[in-house]
């Protein structure tokens, strides 16, 4: 049974946008504590299958190409398609999420110089 439930955790679920940011959200705070997490973005065209063998016909081109985006930490991975319209409504919705998360860092002090000090 443990392994089961271990296979479960490691599956990618692919979300809509606005609860990829919910659960990314989810994995940011887990991951504040003890471990980190990783974010992927890809270029996709659509087609879950490789590319065909020679002789075979190929995939057909995307007329437009999509967004994949990614999420992994030590027991989840989440993954969401962006369309080309939904990518200034997401863009503002993960900048959101970066700003809120990313309070950790700390501020360089600025070392003024005595030849800076002196032109100015």
């Amino acid at each position: 049974f443990s392994r089961f439930s271990c296979f479960i955790c490691h599956e990618m679920v692919l979300l809509d946008n606005s609860n990829f940011i919910l659960r990314l959200e989810k994995i940011a705070n887990a991951a504040k504590k003890d471990s980190s997490f990783t974010l992927t973005f890809k270029r996709y065209d659509g087609n879950d299958k490789p590319v065909p063998r020679e002789g075979r016909p190929p995939l057909p081109k995307p007329e437009t190409y999509m967004c994949l985006m990614r999420a992994q930490s030590k027991s989840q991975k989440i993954s969401t398609v962006v369309r080309q319209e939904d990518v200034p409504a997401m863009m503002s919705m993960y900048s959101q999420f970066m700003k809120s998360k990313m309070d950790g860092l700390k501020r360089v002090k600025k070392v003024k110089s005595k030849t800076k000090a002196t032109k100015g």
